[in-house]
């Protein structure tokens, strides 16, 4: 194994958490800043929270509005073609009665 090519290794490195969380672990970095720990992360605090930066939850909550919304118009669509068509049939039926 050659000598010096490996990181010191430190016992007390402190850990920070952007929620204010700290803990001390190893590692080779003297101290370790993250966004996410065990006391915030989602996963753990059984909490649901978003980071949205770019919007995406919303833009994608109006993509499926306009699914849901185009959707329900082709059945309206098809609802009135219906009705079209049963007072059409219901017309020339009333015709053939008055010729008889």
């Amino acid at each position: 194994m050659q000598k010096k090519i490996h990181p010191e290794y430190n016992n007390d490195t402190a850990v920070t958490c952007a929620c204010g969380n700290k803990f001390i672990t190893g590692s080779t970095m003297k101290t370790i800043r993250v966004e996410l720990c065990n006391k915030c992360h989602p996963f753990y605090t059984g909490k649901q929270k978003f980071v949205d930066t770019a919007r995406r939850i919303e833009k994608f909550q109006e993509r499926a509005d306009k699914k849901t919304s185009a959707s329900a118009a082709r059945k309206g669509k098809k609802v009135k073609k219906a009705a079209v068509a049963v007072k059409k049939t219901a017309k020339k039926a009333a015709a053939k009665k008055s010729d008889k």
